[in-house]
């Protein structure tokens, strides 16, 4: 049975249309952190790819993956977005990044149209309390390192705020360029960069006029 108090479900629903591109255009070839490389074999390591077509690259000791990739598609993110907000005064509070996981775990980290039905099943046994995420990822080796991929990517952007003297909990996170102020952006994450040292550009361009409020 859901419990929606005062909370603002119907705003946040529509905010996460516009929100979810967002986190997808900054998302698609994202900086994972610091995660550890236990999951990969060494002939993984030595080739520099896993098992499951995820590029990763890794120092010369072989523990340290500094990039994956991040496939999770804008109707996934919102589904899953969604089933949070919905729960969030429930008994059982739905994780988005959890059900992305799960989903990335089973799939590889390939996302497509049959990834929200998957997304709705494992939440509808969460919601039933047939099973929890612990018992339904205990055998899946590679959930562990989907969780905290998806977290390094989306972590933070949910959660409780105040938006016009309302408690809202949603979205947090926007677009950095004010409404209604023009700009353009390319999408050159991981580019070459050469000036001071090499190195991998890890951030998106975006090009406003002088004065754009952000």
């Amino acid at each position: 049975m859901r419990h929606n108090g005062g909370w603002e479900h119907g705003w946040g629903k529509a905010v996460v249309r516009a929100g979810a591109i967002v986190l997808l255009v900054f998302g698609c070839v994202c900086m994972a952190g610091e995660l550890l490389g236990r999951w990969q074999t060494p002939a993984e390591l030595e080739s520099g790819s896993s098992a499951n077509g995820q590029a990763v690259e890794v120092t010369a000791d072989g523990n340290y993956i500094k990039w994956v990739e991040f496939h999770v598609t804008n109707e996934a993110m919102a589904a899953a977005y969604d089933l949070d907000v919905d729960s969030y005064r429930d008994e059982i509070h739905i994780n988005w990044i959890e059900l992305l996981a799960y989903v990335g775990a089973k799939t590889g980290g390939k996302f497509d149209k049959n990834s929200v039905r998957k997304i709705e099943e494992v939440a509808e046994k969460l919601k039933s309390g047939e099973s929890t995420m612990e018992e339904l990822t205990k055998d899946m080796e590679y959930y562990d390192y989907y969780l905290e991929a998806y977290t390094a990517v989306l972590g933070g952007m949910m959660g409780e705020f105040t938006l016009d003297g309302r408690h809202v909990y949603g979205l947090k996170a926007f677009s950095p360029i004010a409404k209604g102020f023009d700009y353009s952006h390319y999408d050159d994450f991981g580019s070459s960069r050469s000036y001071g040292y090499a190195r991998p550009h890890l951030g998106h361009d975006m090009m406003g006029q002088i004065g754009t409020p952000i």
